[in-house]
């Protein structure tokens, strides 16, 4: 009984003192919360008697009572003398800021739409993929370098007799045979967007990133036709301004195969950024202007990722005759494109995953 009323007298010295109603919730939460003052007082009736308890929890739930009555009260006194000062509490207090969705968002919502008005549909396969799906079924042989442990991420998961180790997939061409394979038959415009997974981490690249992958198989489908969808693309992204360029390369899964470029927009694709704005406008030519070399593409071109016609090969291991049908493929980093939109001005591809909140609402 004498702990009922020591609560009780600290709890009318900590009433006295409370003056708004901030206050006046916490004191409620300390006393009759589920793990408050209150409730705690009842863990001592286990050490009581059958007729102790019963006096002793009646008298505890009329201290309970007391302390509700006179919170209420006090809640009443501080919101009368609210309605009373000069505040209007009726008027509705600052509206927060709305968010945004990340930067990364928007490209893939952006680059969804442009391929949807040219017919192509867009598909989601495992970023959590089978070796034969990313490498095997793509015409790469057992001892190419992309499969080595320093290129890919591999799972400690024990093998699968058909589809060999698990890993986290390395680009978005492992969706072309698997799509070939769910269609079973041309013709094919498919566009698909994932997370993709290397071990490489600097201003161009980082070890997760986004790429999406145009895959369009059918009859007597020609290089012009790859060159026809990557320049719209390029046109509608980027603007009318930006150039490309198709530098031949090789790819295990495309012959011929082309590295794709488009001129830089932090260095207008000249490969250098004049150090003094000023200085570069008073220069009687922008070539006496001091000049450092551009940090993202150091040449005026930067790389978006990788194209050709697709390997005779991939189509023989999806089921599609290679002598009726044929295709291209394209693979482009999702962060590499946005980061050469006109305007954004992003020479580094890693603060886009810093979390860092003056970057990102920007966007």
């Amino acid at each position: 009984m004498k702990d009922l009323k020591t609560t009780r007298e600290k709890f009318q010295v900590k009433l006295t003192s409370i003056v708004s109603l901030p206050q006046l919730e916490l004191l409620k939460l300390e006393y009759l919360s589920r793990n408050g003052i209150v409730n705690e007082l009842l863990k001592d009736m286990k050490s009581l008697s059958i007729d102790e308890r019963k006096i002793y929890g009646q008298q505890i739930n009329k201290l309970k009572d007391e302390i509700a009555k006179q919170l209420d009260s006090t809640q009443k006194k501080l919101i009368s003398s609210l309605n009373q000062s000069k505040y209007d509490v009726t008027l509705p207090g600052n509206m927060r800021k709305n968010g945004s969705l990340h930067v990364v968002s928007y490209a893939i919502e952006e680059i969804s739409k442009i391929f949807e008005k040219i017919g192509f549909i867009r598909m989601s396969y495992p970023e959590v993929e089978w070796d034969w799906y990313s490498f095997e079924a793509l015409n790469m042989p057992s001892n190419h370098p992309a499969r080595d442990d320093f290129e890919t991420f591999y799972i400690d998961h024990p093998e699968n007799k058909e589809f060999g180790k698990m890993l986290l997939t390395p680009h978005t061409s492992s969706g072309q045979p698997r799509e070939m394979m769910r269609l079973g038959k041309p013709p094919i415009r498919m566009i698909n967007i994932a997370k993709t997974y290397r071990p490489n981490w600097d201003v161009s690249h980082t070890p997760m990133f986004h790429q999406f992958e145009g895959f369009c198989v059918d009859k007597k489908i020609n290089i012009t036709h790859l060159k026809g969808t990557i320049n719209y693309f390029v046109k509608e992204f980027f603007g009318e301004n930006r150039e490309i360029r198709l530098r031949p390369f090789h790819f295990q899964f495309t012959e011929p195969s082309f590295e794709i470029d488009i001129t830089c927009d932090i260095c207008d694709g000249t490969g250098y950024i004049f150090k003094d704005e000023l200085q570069t406008k008073n220069a009687k030519s922008r070539s006496f202007a001091e000049k450092i070399k551009c940090k993202l593409c150091k040449q005026g071109w930067l790389e978006l990722g990788g194209s050709g016609m697709v390997h005779p090969n991939i189509l023989k291991f999806s089921g599609i005759n290679p002598d009726e049908y044929t295709g291209w493929a394209f693979g482009f980093g999702v962060e590499r494109v946005m980061m050469m939109k006109t305007g954004v001005g992003l020479n580094d591809i890693r603060l886009l995953y810093e979390g860092d909140i003056r970057v990102l609402e920007q966007f």
